[in-house]
């Protein structure tokens, strides 16, 4: 398994190219958004030369990671000798059915095809195609480049031999490969998101304020980022996504979303990417502060 496409030019997109090219696959980075592809190639150079800076890899290895990697905008050229297609588009099942219906018409038909999404049902994306043998979630964290997890998950009809090759990859690109099975929220977010809406409630309800409740967590439980700030991080609209995908396949009403988190998202609040969530963030200063809706 030598070729692979990475379909998304987004934060994990990104990502994920940079970390199989690093590790000297080739790469196609595939967007239908040549402005996109630039700007995710300037973001894969910018992570490279802080990892130079830093002593981690050489100037070459940065040189070597971005000869690895091909863009395209055509879909059909972007995957037509992939060994492995990992798909990191937006967390939304008809966005992501329209692009496994496409790839396995498009793809050899030795592909795997692998979805990085967060919470929705591999079975349900595997049925859309007539390989659900060969579909597979790769789970990636964010950022990619360092954090060492993959959720591997299984499908209803995932072959053993896929999910040992998929183990076996992951391993090769110094990654740690967990397995687990397709229920709503996987094992990672079904066990992060509530934890993040019960912060969204707690703040929501007047217990304590954003830095309070972030505070708490980080100096309490060790946890590295507070869950509002880790909110932000990941995109509100992307934690109500999980929400709604969780409460809709359990049916239960602890994994209701925080009508606060459902009103920030309207707002189009989302976090990081829109500059204000829980937290307002300069671009030119890199500062962050507690949003003035909280104070």
């Amino acid at each position: 398994m030598n070729q692979i496409s990475v379909i998304g030019g987004g934060t994990m997109g990104n990502g994920i190219a940079h970390t199989f090219a690093q590790f000297g696959y080739q790469v196609s980075l595939i967007d239908v958004s040549q402005v996109a592809l630039d700007k995710a190639l300037q973001t894969i150079a910018n992570n490279l030369d802080r990892q130079v800076k830093k002593g981690t890899i050489q100037a070459e290895d940065k040189m070597n990671t971005l000869a690895c990697i091909k863009i395209f905008t055509n879909l059909e050229e972007g995957v037509s000798q992939a060994d492995l297609v990992v798909e990191a588009a937006s967390e939304n099942f008809e966005i992501k059915s329209s692009i496994f219906k496409h790839l396995d018409i498009l793809c050899p038909s030795h592909t795997i095809l692998a979805s990085n999404t967060s919470s929705i049902s591999i079975t349900k994306i595997a049925s859309v195609t007539k390989r659900p043998q060969q579909v597979i979630g790769m789970h990636f964290m964010n950022p990619v480049p360092l954090m060492k997890l993959v959720e591997v998950i299984n499908g209803y009809s995932t072959a053993k031999e896929v999910t040992k090759q998929i183990f076996d990859l992951s391993q090769k690109i110094n990654k740690t490969p967990v397995e687990v099975n397709d229920y709503p929220g996987f094992v990672a977010n079904r066990i992060l998101m509530p934890m993040i809406n019960e912060a969204i409630y707690a703040l929501y309800e007047g217990v304590a304020g954003v830095a309070e409740i972030d505070t708490v967590m980080k100096l309490g439980m060790a946890h590295p980022m507070g869950p509002l700030q880790l909110a932000d991080f990941i995109g509100l609209d992307i934690c109500l996504s999980i929400m709604n995908v969780l409460y809709d396949g359990f049916k239960n009403p602890k994994y209701a979303p925080c009508p606060l988190l459902v009103n920030m998202v309207q707002a189009e609040k989302f976090g990081v990417k829109s500059g204000e969530g829980f937290y307002q963030y300069s671009p030119e200063t890199k500062e962050m502060r507690v949003s003035e809706r909280f104070l």
